[in-house]
């Protein structure tokens, strides 16, 4: 994080300013729109390249890809800091394991239970929603916190503190949110002929292991050796700007190919794909807003109160799409619903970290402290302990 105040005259090179970005930055926007109609042609005109992005795992390479740079930021060392930030910590589970699977029920119930008019009740859309609620983000978070400039160390921190819970409770979650509530409120209709969800931690902790260990690790060994090697200086001024270019073109390519895996289902069920996306919209909209309202609330500084934001408003889609797809099959409802979830994220999520910039600009955040990693310069004097603005 940047030692000064950032406002829309900044012209500070990590500022969320969009007058300081670079031309793949400032137009992103586009280059995802672009993505992604690239990708429905392609696999709408071209079906059979479902098959390759499958075999090779394109899907996953580039989100390990995009995940990489985000975590060789990092600054490990700051992170006792971080864990050790219980406001913080405490918030974020309240948020996740709390807040956000409760809200995605209410809206699977709203929309797919059949006990609100005008919708019809749809099993395996409700379904496929609660796998997804479920599922707390390990994956783009880091990319929409970099790109609204949120605390690296905070977002790492973060996502691993939630990565651990997930390993223990997804299954139980599934279970009380999809098997135990729906008949208690008369919703036995949705869960009928189902027993039970095969969901062992196993399978959880290698999707995690995967999509988070890796990145993880490559960005570990990359701070800890280039700045043995170079020095601290070379690798923030050097080194970093370099692969940070990364991060852009692997989501555009990602995008490119989970668009192009249901190009033919997203135009042969357009009517679906908006009827799923609806919910979905809501929930990442309302889950940012609140969260960061709650940041901002307990007095958290704007890089971890960004991070806290993203946090919560993202999940799990890789999980949520594995299990529903082991679970269920391919071509169920259920898979088709987790599907679209990632579709949706990332034009929704895109569009918040416009919005997190905004709020950056807009409010003034002169002594929000909680969290912080850095010491702001205005306040650095002789007779000012470093650890004036440690979290507790």
């Amino acid at each position: 994080m940047s030692d000064h105040e950032h406002g829309p005259d900044c012209g500070c090179p990590n500022c969320g300013d969009p007058r300081s970005m670079d031309f793949l930055d400032k137009y992103l926007t586009v280059w995802i729109f672009l993505a992604m109609g690239i990708g429905v042609g392609l696999g709408y005109v071209a079906p059979g390249i479902v098959d390759p992005i499958q075999e090779y795992h394109l899907v996953e390479i580039g989100l390990i890809a995009m995940m990489y740079p985000p975590l060789a930021k990092v600054n490990y060392g700051r992170l006792p800091r971080v864990f050790s930030a219980w406001r913080v910590l405490s918030l974020s589970l309240i948020q996740n394991w709390l807040i956000g699977p409760t809200l995605m029920f209410l809206l699977a119930v709203i929309f797919f239970s059949g006990l609100v008019p005008p919708f019809p009740a749809h099993p395996e859309y409700f379904l496929g929603l609660i796998f997804i609620g479920m599922a707390r983000c390990i994956a783009m978070v880091l990319v929409w916190n970099d790109l609204a400039d949120g605390s690296s160390e905070y977002a790492a921190g973060l996502v691993a503190f939630n990565s651990v819970f997930q390993i223990v409770t997804y299954g139980v979650y599934i279970w009380f949110f999809a098997l135990f509530l729906p008949p208690l409120l008369g919703m036995d209709a949705l869960v009928a002929g189902i027993g039970t969800f095969d969901i062992t931690v196993t399978q959880v902790f290698w999707a995690i292991a995967i999509f988070l260990g890796i990145p993880f690790a490559g960005g570990i060994l990359t701070r800890f050796g280039g700045v043995r090697s170079k020095g601290e200086e070379w690798y923030e001024e050097k080194f970093v700007p370099k692969i940070s270019p990364v991060t852009l073109l692997a989501l555009l390519f990602t995008v490119v190919v989970m668009f192009a895996t249901q190009g033919e289902n997203i135009l042969a069920q357009p009517g679906d794909v908006v009827w799923i996306a609806v919910p979905l919209t809501i929930y990442f909209v309302v889950m940012f807003l609140v969260s960061f309202a709650m940041g901002r609330g307990i007095g958290a500084d704007y890089s971890t109160t960004t991070a806290i934001g993203f946090t919560a408003a993202s999940n799990n889609f890789e999980l949520a799409i594995a299990v529903a797809v082991a679970v269920f099959g391919v071509g169920s409802g259920v898979a088709f619903a987790t599907v679209i979830g990632p579709l949706i994220e990332v034009p929704v999520l895109l569009a918040l970290v416009n919005v997190a910039v905004y709020f950056q600009q807009k409010f003034d955040w002169a002594g929000y402290e909680t969290g912080q990693l850095t010491e702001p310069m205005a306040t650095i004097d002789d007779s000012t302990p470093e650890t004036a603005t440690d979290d507790d």
